[in-house]
């Protein structure tokens, strides 16, 4: 690392979450809103939700469609939660779909109006990384 190089822990998203703690989530740095992991609650279990709930390659090929402007995302507020949300099945939710007062709850948490955004993303992006070994690392 270079003198005066910005390093992921330094970096922080707008509800002060260290992007570090969100590991490779699609759209995270460019979402129109997120929405903490506690006031998301009324969206889990996932599998009881009342609505459209798209999971794996659907939520990938649902979360490629959009711009990411267009997707909030839940972020996590602890390390806890963010191993929870980083173990979790990629869930994209069509915000349209949503019941009326899973609705509101969410927009009660969101600072911009819900009918403004597609799809609620929860989980992790999974996307091809290097595979790097400890060893490369022996000259830091």
């Amino acid at each position: 690392m270079l003198v005066g190089e910005e390093r992921d822990s330094d970096r922080v998203t707008p509800c002060g979450v260290p992007l570090l703690f969100l590991g490779r989530i699609r759209h995270f740095e460019s979402a129109g809103a997120s929405i903490e992991y506690g006031a998301a609650g009324c969206l889990f279990p996932v599998d009881e939700l009342d609505a459209t709930v798209l999971q794996y390659r659907d939520a990938q090929i649902a979360l490629d469609d959009v711009n990411g402007s267009d997707v909030i995302v839940v972020a996590p507020t602890s390390l806890a939660t963010s191993y929870f949300l980083t173990q979790h099945t990629l869930t994209a939710i069509p915000v349209d779909s949503l019941s009326t007062v899973v609705r509101s709850q969410i927009d009660a948490a969101v600072d911009a109006r819900l009918d403004t955004f597609d799809l609620i993303q929860i989980g992790k992006w999974n996307s091809d990384s290097a595979n790097h070994s400890l060893a490369e690392f022996g000259d830091a």
